[in-house]
């Protein structure tokens, strides 16, 4: 499969065992995710709690998919996801979240990855797979687009 086809995640940002008090502390620990594999200049974090704060991230299937607003672009090194899930959940403005996949994109890499993560996780069975994989190399698999001659 090319590399253009594949979401950019380091499997070192894929973490299953994660405990949130609230919205804002698991959108930290995405950013983090984020910062720990080299993607994003800390300042990137607080833009994912303001962008959050503007308009919810949650996209359903227990699903949330936290990124940046436009004045953190210039804090991204790199276009990355990551994924962090919360076996216990997290309140999500009223919406159990399950599973965070963050994102970092500069110039309009964020619209490519939103499209393809759309793709993938509005697939309800890949979303529960996502939800219960036990392992990063599960994740990784269920992160690759759908079909290997996808174009978008």
């Amino acid at each position: 499969m090319p590399d253009t086809a594949a979401l950019p995640l380091d499997p070192r940002a894929v973490l299953l065992d994660a405990v949130a008090a609230d919205r804002d502390d698991a959108i930290r620990q995405c950013g983090r995710a984020l910062l720990n594999v080299g993607a994003i200049e800390e300042p990137y974090i607080e833009t994912m709690i303001e962008r959050e704060r503007s308009l919810s991230t949650y996209v359903g299937e227990e699903v949330a998919i936290p990124h940046g607003t436009v004045l953190g672009k210039d804090t991204v090194h790199h276009d990355a996801i990551c994924v962090v899930r919360f076996p216990a959940g997290v309140d999500w403005d009223g919406n159990r979240v399950t599973v965070c996949v963050g994102i970092a994109a500069k110039g309009d890499g964020h619209v490519r990855l939103l499209s393809e993560l759309a793709q993938i996780l509005l697939a309800p069975d890949r979303a529960r797979a996502l939800r219960e994989s036990a392992d990063t190399a599960g994740v990784l698999r269920l992160l690759q687009p759908i079909g290997e001659d996808s174009e978008e």
